[in-house]
């Protein structure tokens, strides 16, 4: 019998931090920068800790199967269906385009991901391979567009001189990226550690574990404290764009891994459930914090990870009900 109560258990957390951080932002206890100061607390120092702790004992070797093409293939169309939404629907800049796509098709594999896939699953060995999918090429192309469309020194040269030192500008701010991006350094570091066999000393193991263990409560928090006296602008507007990322996120990305592993990969029947299971994860919440670290409307982010969250609690067991196998 696929009963609800399970993955009820593993959303409960998810939603009492976020009722901690609203309380936390309508009593001012922490004061008015509190979400600012939490929020690059997050990006900087404990995502991070907790990215470069993950890759550094991870086979990066995992992810290279064909049940990853279908959820890769879902995660693709998913993302370009909300940032060709954002474009050319709602009219949205570079970087909120990039933040819309992340909305669609980036997957709460991690908090969420884990205790879902053993509930359903059996096991959480699939997660693994999502995670370093998501962490190795997918958020280094999200922070390259995000650090792109942010630049500020765009200012278009009036003759070719000052359009190719622009350009090269450009280039090497790119080129330097991975440098100056915390998330991206400490994902290259842990990704280097995990290839040539080399381990932390424990200590500094254990510290990073430990740094890194707060970055999922805090960012959840910092989500909590922005449906605080934040009321929307954007109206009607704001709805058909959270609705396009959601029905993305909840329906389109599973279903079209679905049909990718089953009709083209003819994937076992646990292989099938797997990859549609964690196809079928809400939006993460590191959406939002990065639209708060690049200084953009967090509206939408906010939006997506609430509803898909919400929704996807119907969603998972639907897919769990219809796909399982009978023994399950």
């Amino acid at each position: 019998m696929h009963a609800l109560q399970p993955l009820l258990a593993a959303f409960v957390p998810i939603w009492a931090l976020t009722a901690v951080g609203y309380l936390v932002s309508r009593t001012g206890l922490l004061g008015e920068q509190a979400e600012l100061v939490l929020g690059r607390f997050v990006f900087h120092v404990a995502m991070p800790a907790a990215l470069f702790t993950m890759l550094a004992k991870a086979p990066l070797g995992t992810f290279a199967n064909a049940s990853m093409l279908a959820f890769a293939t879902g995660t693709l169309v998913a993302s370009l269906l909300g940032w060709a939404g954002a474009r050319w629907l709602f009219g949205r800049a570079p970087a909120d385009r990039a933040i819309s796509g992340m909305a669609a098709g980036y997957v709460n594999s991690a908090n969420l991901g884990i205790p879902v896939a053993v509930q359903v699953l059996g096991d959480a060995s699939f997660v693994g391979p999502v995670l370093l999918f998501q962490v190795l090429l997918v958020t280094p192309v999200i922070l390259g567009l995000l650090d792109a469309g942010t630049d500020g020194g765009a200012g278009g040269g009036a003759d070719g001189s000052a359009a190719r030192a622009t350009r090269s500008a450009r280039v090497g701010r790119m080129l330097r990226l991975p440098l100056r991006n915390p998330i991206i350094l400490a994902s290259a570091l842990g990704a280097l550690c995990s290839a040539v066999g080399w381990h932390p000393p424990a200590a500094l193991g254990q510290s990073c574990q430990l740094l890194g263990n707060a970055g999922v409560p805090t960012a959840l928090i910092t989500l909590g404290m922005s449906l605080h006296g934040r009321p929307s602008t954007e109206g009607n507007t704001l709805r058909a764009e959270v609705g396009l990322a959601v029905v993305a996120k909840n329906l389109i990305q599973p279903l079209v891994a679905f049909a990718v592993g089953s009709l083209l990969l003819h994937l076992t029947a646990h292989q099938l459930l797997a990859v549609v299971i964690c196809s079928a994860l809400p939006t993460a919440q590191n959406v939002f914090i990065y639209a708060r670290q690049y200084g953009l409307n967090t509206a939408l982010p906010r939006d997506s990870v609430l509803w898909s969250t919400l929704l996807s609690m119907i969603t998972l067991s639907a897919i769990d009900w219809t796909l399982a196998p009978t023994s399950h």
